[in-house]
């Protein structure tokens, strides 16, 4: 895995070219172009906050104000989300490529992610400006959103070759997938602090949360944006090792898949 990995660096060109395409490609057509980057959360938090602020109203006082909360789960669980879903397909959308030019077929997933990584960087300035309108702060803590950003990253690649792998031999898995994440959505503290009282009421549900690797994205973002605390070391540890064994094992198998792509596709 480690040569395959220093081969990639060898098509770091070409993988910087299909991100790249991949973007245009995203926003062809369109009037608006990139503004759509800025756009989409935006419209995202404007929803959000109307169905929480108005139509559920109940909510824990320690998400005040929860529009600002919000967005802090829900920009990074976009990136994440769209990422998975483009990367389960990329392979099969790539098959012209795979199938004429002789190149690691692991760019492809990584593209989805990497392009999905763009629109989550331009979307924090959306982040920043109600963080300004709310007056919160902007501490040293919100640095560590770096460490969280690079550690996601490396998870998401990981399931991103997983799907991206088992997708071209079960084509089931990306309609799957689509149910899974509404699910992991509301299994993971976005929409609701990690300490709410829904939590408190249900012992098998708290230990859901634990057991969900997202939880300790989500708390570290929350945390550096919302509460301007650093992240807990233990959290790091956790989410740093097991974004890398996710990475390996999704590395793994996509690997061992790799000479039936061509055929499948």
């Amino acid at each position: 895995m480690i040569d395959n990995l220093i081969n990639l660096f060898r098509y770091r060109q070409l993988l910087y070219t299909l991100v790249v395409r991949e973007l245009k490609a995203r926003y062809r057509g369109s009037i608006l172009g990139f503004f759509w980057s800025f756009a989409n959360p935006l419209l995202l938090l404007i929803i959000y906050t109307i169905v929480f602020n108005y139509i559920l109203a109940q909510r824990d006082p320690n998400t005040n104000p929860y529009s600002l909360f919000l967005f802090c789960g829900i920009l990074p669980w976009t990136w994440f989300t769209s990422s998975l879903l483009q990367a389960a397909n990329s392979v099969i959308d790539g098959g012209i490529l795979i199938k004429k030019i002789i190149f690691p077929a692991e760019v492809l997933p990584f593209v989805s992610v990497l392009s999905n990584l763009v629109h989550f960087l331009l979307g924090l300035p959306i982040l920043f400006g109600f963080m300004i309108y709310y007056r919160k702060g902007l501490t040293v803590n919100m640095l560590y959103f770096l460490v969280i950003v690079v550690i996601q990253l490396i998870f998401s690649l990981g399931l991103g070759l997983l799907l991206a792998a088992l997708s071209v031999h079960f084509r089931d898995v990306k309609d799957l997938l689509a149910n899974i994440l509404t699910l992991w959505f509301f299994s993971t503290p976005i929409i609701y602090p990690f300490s709410s009282q829904i939590m408190d009421n249900s012992p098998y549900f708290k230990w859901v949360l634990k057991l969900n690797p997202m939880t300790y994205f989500m708390l570290g973002f929350q945390k550096a944006f919302f509460y301007g605390e650093p992240p807990l070391l233990k959290h790091i540890i956790i989410m740093f090792f097991g974004s890398l064994l996710l990475f390996w094992c999704g590395y793994f198998v996509f690997d061992r898949l790799r000479d039936s792509f061509a055929e499948e596709v």
